[in-house]
């Protein structure tokens, strides 16, 4: 397959968020079930989520001093040139020291660097999107490297053609195989089999609208006996926390910051509220849940509201906007929890639309073109 005889070293760069990352080392974990002896190096962004989850998933990881340009004039922004430069630096001390067959740029800050510098020096350089709609540095980039890896079709209009391949977004293991896990799940929340859960996820930092709209309509979830699996996000848990304790019948109601066994979260979930981040709506296709997405507006070229759409176009997913989330969002999961059909037909459809070999079938494209 490959004159190469020495074991794989391979880069993945990028991260910033649980939707970067997740899907990182996703395609680092299936590269090291088919090449055991393969080297795999991270690299992120200095303060970044990434350099805890990814020494924690058992990958060495290196960071860079950069950061995103903020909307309006900052200290950030004054000291933008000098990141970008520090960073293009650092990439090149990376790139020699290591010697990779290949880097993998994910989405994040750390990524645009890396495969600056690896499509300079001639190394198989791969993106992975994940959006429906493309950012401006991977537009850019794409031009340069060998290979982008897509979640949806007609990413074509984004990236040059014969490039393009669609795989999917990867995603953990564990949550592409939830058979048999209901018992298991509901037990580990400590839910009664006989109520529906509801789940509401608002990304790995949180999301302002969905925390407020559950605050603003617990009353209504506590009448209605909806066990609750809720994941604040490390920016408002606390407030959350103190604001739960004000109601009375919250016993079935479980407040996380962050929930690291996402598979039984999902096996336990009858209906899911949730961002439309990329990896999201991937997991959520996945495990086939009827979900109500509320896509952030707060998000680059308002990509969250056409990964959303993408869904409800194919019938797949409801969306409420997030202007109207406080006051329709939790009637609407209600109605949904209550409709048997309906819920059987979202399920049926989102998961239709999942791609569960993609991690596998990216390695492939790595493999392709390292060989």
């Amino acid at each position: 397959m490959s004159e190469i005889k020495e074991p794989y070293r391979i880069i993945i760069s990028g991260g910033g968020t649980g939707g970067h990352i997740y899907p990182a080392i996703a395609i680092a974990n299936a590269f090291k079930e088919r090449f055991e002896d393969a080297e795999i190096l991270f690299v992120g962004a200095e303060g970044k989520m990434e350099m805890q989850k990814v020494p924690e998933a058992g990958y060495k990881i290196e960071g860079l001093w950069i950061s995103g340009l903020q909307r309006r004039l900052t200290l950030d922004n004054l000291s933008f040139p000098f990141k970008v430069w520090s960073s293009l630096l650092r990439s090149r001390k990376i790139m020699k020291r290591f010697k990779p067959h290949a880097v993998v740029g994910v989405g994040g800050y750390a990524s645009g660097p890396l495969l600056r510098v690896a499509v300079k020096r001639n190394v198989p350089a791969v993106i992975q999107e994940q959006n429906s709609y493309a950012g401006l540095t991977n537009k850019l980039l794409a031009k340069k490297v060998r290979k982008v890896c897509v979640a949806y079709p007609n990413m074509e209009q984004f990236f040059p053609a014969e490039k393009v391949k669609l795989t999917g977004n990867p995603v953990r293991k564990d949550i592409a195989d939830l058979a048999g896990k209901k018992e298991k799940a509901l037990d580990h929340f400590g839910f009664n089999a006989a109520q529906p859960v509801l789940m509401v996820l608002g990304g790995s930092l949180g999301a302002r609208t969905l925390n407020d709209s559950m605050i603003e309509n617990m009353q209504k979830l506590i009448d209605a006996k909806v066990q609750v699996i809720w994941q604040s996000g490390r920016f408002y848990f606390e407030e959350m926390k103190q604001k739960l304790a004000q109601f009375e019948g919250t016993e079935s109601i479980r407040l996380f910051e962050f929930l690291k066994e996402m598979d039984l979260a999902y096996a336990s979930a009858d209906v899911v509220i949730s961002r439309a981040g990329a990896l999201s709506v991937s997991e959520l296709s996945i495990a086939g849940k009827p979900t109500v997405f509320v896509p952030s507006p707060n998000v680059a070229e308002d990509h969250q509201t056409k990964n959303a759409k993408a869904m409800v176009d194919n019938g797949a997913a409801v969306l409420v906007k997030d202007v109207d989330a406080r006051k329709v969002l939790i009637n609407e999961a209600l109605a949904l929890i209550n409709d048997n059909d309906r819920k059987a037909r979202l399920s049926e459809n989102i998961k239709a639309l999942a791609k569960p070999n993609a991690a596998n079938e990216i390695v492939d494209e790595i493999v392709e073109l390292i060989a």
